[in-house]
């Protein structure tokens, strides 16, 4: 018999991070049965300090929905120890985005599944409204779930099929720690021209936010600007000879990949130009 579908089920949020408090703070406010299980005295006060319900041990074997919000390494360590205080038709369900569903732990007739934010959350009370989550299930019933919990957050749900995971995971951190990476060797290029990283900074987030905004507005390959763009060979090669060698070779990949965006609106000898100065 397949489990009953409440609207709104109870859930148990795991973890009083960052991540869990934004997620049981944003659930709390569409009116979902949401506690959070507080593993420490100081983790208890963050709950009650965030105005949020801690769980007591009939709420966990009550809940219909068990999130873990806990760092990956320790997710199979207290899957174990919650498994056996879960109901019976309670759904395991972790937040970790490069942990596959086995890292629950065997089935054994459990519905499991994953909820992943793609959001970098550094205060409990950061909004995720805006952003997407990746959701992975067998259950119908409890993709369900996590589909109107994403809705009920603001989050655009993502399906990931299990198989493709560390592709989906490693985009995401490309998407993120990838654009930083790529800002550090802007800054060391501006700190080769006598900028200080503070000046640097200033003036290159808000370019980075314009691009970001053609990107959003335009797509990928019409958001991308620059010398690749206009197939200007001359500035590039300028380029290459004046970059620290680290930064240099994090100019090269990038414009290669920038040439492949556009290279279909440049004439063949510009493209060719440019490939042979970025091999």
């Amino acid at each position: 018999m397949s489990p009953a579908r409440p609207n709104r089920p109870s859930v148990v949020v795991v973890g009083a991070g960052r991540l869990g408090g934004a997620l049981a703070l944003a659930l709390a406010a569409k009116r979902w049965p949401v506690r959070v299980l507080a593993r420490s005295e100081e983790s208890r006060r963050r709950v009650l300090e965030l105005g949020l319900k801690p769980a007591t041990a009939r709420d966990v074997a009550r809940a219909r929905v068990c999130l873990l919000c806990v760092p990956d390494k320790a997710v199979p360590s207290v899957a174990e120890e919650l498994e056996p205080q879960l109901a019976r038709g309670a759904a395991l369900v972790h937040c970790a985005g490069a942990l596959s569903l086995e890292a629950l732990g065997p089935a054994r007739g459990r519905v499991l599944g994953s909820f992943h934010p793609l959001v970098a959350v550094s205060d409990p009370r950061d909004s995720l409204a805006g952003n997407s989550v990746a959701l992975s299930t067998r259950s119908r019933w409890l993709r369900e779930v996590l589909e109107r919990m994403a809705k009920d957050s603001g989050l655009r749900a993502l399906r990931v099929p299990e198989k493709h995971r560390a592709a989906y995971h490693a985009g995401a951190v490309l998407s993120a720690g990838g654009v930083v990476a790529a800002l550090s060797a802007a800054v060391e290029a501006f700190r080769t021209a006598g900028i200080s990283e503070e000046d640097a900074l200033a003036a290159l987030l808000p370019l980075t936010r314009s691009a970001l905004r053609g990107v959003e507005a335009r797509g990928l390959a019409a958001g991308y600007t620059g010398p690749i763009a206009r197939g200007d060979s001359g500035v590039v090669a300028a380029h290459l000879a004046a970059l620290p060698s680290e930064a240099r070779a994090v100019y090269r990949p990038l414009s290669k990949r920038g040439l492949e965006l556009v290279g279909h609106r440049l004439t063949p000898e510009a493209r060719a130009a440019l490939a042979k100065l970025l091999e």
